[in-house]
């Protein structure tokens, strides 16, 4: 089977492969998102990028749990006009990388925008989710009508696909994707981190400078996957799958619940040169089950599933 069965069209884009570096994962610059496109990743999200540059929270802001990881890192980045001079070194390149953006409202949001769009990327992710950020993230993914202000800002100012990314950790999913689908939205990324609280037993305090952190890996998988299925059951915009995946079994998990792509976070932070991996074993599987392109395979769990 040729790899083009793998190939993903979603929301006007073209990825040769389904699989993507997460937002956050390895750091501000570019050279990891360069990096996955280069071991065989099909497209790559930035660190979130806000108005003015921010410096994080201080050490530790991570720790390994059973399961995955909990991190606070406290959106560190250059800020939006640093990072425009940074993606000038793509320019012209036509790379698959879509750029991760966070704000206080929709005015800096819109901000973001109008400083990073004259570059070359092909798609922004709207930060709508990070559960440990004072003002940011999930202050205002868990609010419909903030969403809709925030996404219909980001759609009007741009004529690149924009990505939702949706928070875990609310009752209002179905409400916050429809508000972001509402205010012109080309597709949702499902999930960002579950807010988490690891404790040192040695030291009797929180583990993290933060206290608060984003639980990831393979323990929030069944719930990403959860979110991937009830979105699919009342949207048909595009859905990218992210949280926990780590084999390519985790992968057809995400496309028979109805995602398009997947993203890769934890994963990558063992063995970065993943991609490749899921990719020859999406394709082994689909050889095996008789399915001609992943577009066929997507969505599977919905209907009569697969054979």
């Amino acid at each position: 089977m040729s790899v083009d069965a793998i190939a993903v069209k979603m929301a006007g884009l073209q990825l040769s492969n389904p699989t993507m570096l997460a937002s956050g994962v390895h750091g501000s610059s570019l050279a990891k998102v360069l990096e996955a496109l280069r071991v065989g990743a099909g497209g790559a999200v930035t660190k979130s990028i806000g108005p003015v540059p921010r410096e994080g929270y201080a050490e530790p802001t991570l720790v390994e749990v059973e399961g995955g990881m909990v991190n606070a890192a406290g959106l560190p980045n250059p800020g939006a006009e640093r990072f425009s001079e940074q993606l000038a070194q793509v320019k012209g390149r036509g790379l698959p990388i879509f750029v991760s953006i966070f704000g206080g409202d929709e005015k800096e949001f819109a901000q973001v925008v109008k400083t990073l769009d004259g570059n070359d990327f092909v798609a922004y992710e709207l930060n709508l989710s990070c559960p440990h950020v004072s003002g940011v993230g999930t202050e205002i993914g868990h609010f419909p009508e903030e969403v809709s202000k925030v996404t219909k800002a980001v759609t009007v100012s741009t004529k690149k696909p924009v990505f939702a990314k949706l928070s875990p950790n609310t009752d209002r999913l179905i409400e916050v994707a429809q508000a972001a689908v509402d205010a012109g939205a080309d597709g949702l990324t499902a999930i960002n981190t579950i807010k988490a609280f690891p404790i040192s037993v040695e030291t009797g305090r929180p583990a993290l400078s933060n206290g608060f952190g984003g639980l990831s890996g393979a323990a929030i998988r069944p719930v990403a996957l959860r979110c991937v299925y009830e979105l699919r059951e009342k949207f048909d915009v595009p859905i990218i799958g992210c949280g926990g995946v780590a084999t390519w079994e985790d992968a057809v998990q995400f496309f028979l619940a109805g995602a398009s792509a997947v993203q890769l976070g934890t994963a990558t932070v063992k063995k970065f040169e993943i991609f490749n991996d899921l990719n020859l074993g999406v394709i082994s599987y689909m050889e095996r089950k008789g399915v001609a392109r992943l577009d066929d395979l997507v969505g599977r769990a919905h209907g009569g599933g697969i054979r």
